[in-house]
């Protein structure tokens, strides 16, 4: 793939990638707002697809956090842009702004995982600790139903660096109704339609986790039969809210 200058782009194409910069720049508030993240933990990358207008193959690129920058620094000038192999793409932006960590994990669910255009990455406290037992939480909540379609998996243990994150999230999520994992010793990371999905995902699992770690505390947790949990998922998926 020959190296992509935004400048070089067609208007309607540069114009979607500042949208989804200012989007996602002002969605990794919304960690901070729900407590999913500390200090530079974490992030929000979303996929951009726009037609070229000149040939048959749209653009996909996406946008995701700057590693190693502060919460509170952030801004759409220094999100970062990407193609889907992971490579930066000359925004304009210095070349010293690397993007996450997680990055090429996010490139291989959006290489593999079409429907996908959010992912999210938090060390939210409870879940993460559910993940550092390598323990899936069990469905004993309406709302896991409604959310989660079931429990909500454990995935492999993967070292940052590579794609092995990635490989693991689409492992795990590829046949679960689950939007979330809990990559085992590592974290929680979630998927979505978009970015905002993928956001609302990763607050819901460390509700969930939090809650069922709770309640087991007092004693026994009952599973909700799975017929049940399928009910409620429909229902929650297709009818609840506005359409």
């Amino acid at each position: 793939m020959n190296a992509i200058v935004l400048s070089e782009l067609a208007p309607q194409i540069q114009d979607a990638i500042a949208a989804t910069r200012q989007r996602v720049a002002a969605l990794h508030g919304e960690l901070i707002r729900w407590g999913l993240v500390v200090w530079t933990a974490g992030n929000v990358a979303e996929r951009v697809t726009v037609d070229r207008g000149n040939g048959p193959e749209p653009i996909d690129l996406f946008v995701i956090k700057p590693s190693g920058v502060p919460y509170e620094e952030l801004t759409a000038d220094n999100m970062v842009v990407c193609d889907l192999d992971g490579n930066k793409i000359d925004d304009g932006t210095p070349a010293s702004l690397s993007p996450s960590s997680d990055t090429a994990a996010a490139a291989y669910v959006f290489r593999n995982m079409p429907e996908v255009g959010g992912v999210v990455h938090t060390h939210s406290t409870y879940a993460t600790a559910w993940a550092a037992r390598r323990e899936p939480i069990p469905c004993a909540l309406t709302m896991m139903g409604d959310e989660f379609g079931g429990e909500i998996p454990v995935g492999p243990f993967a070292l940052i660096g590579d794609d092995s994150i990635g490989r693991g999230i689409v492992e795990t999520l590829r046949d679960s109704k689950s939007p979330a994992v809990l990559m085992a010793n590592h974290g929680p990371f979630t998927i979505g339609k978009d970015a905002r999905a993928a956001v609302k995902a990763a607050a819901m699992c460390e509700e969930v986790a939090r809650t069922v770690h709770v309640a087991r505390q007092g004693g026994e947790i009952h599973i909700i039969p799975q017929d049940l949990v399928d009910s409620l998922n429909d229902r929650y998926q297709n009818v609840y809210g506005q359409h």
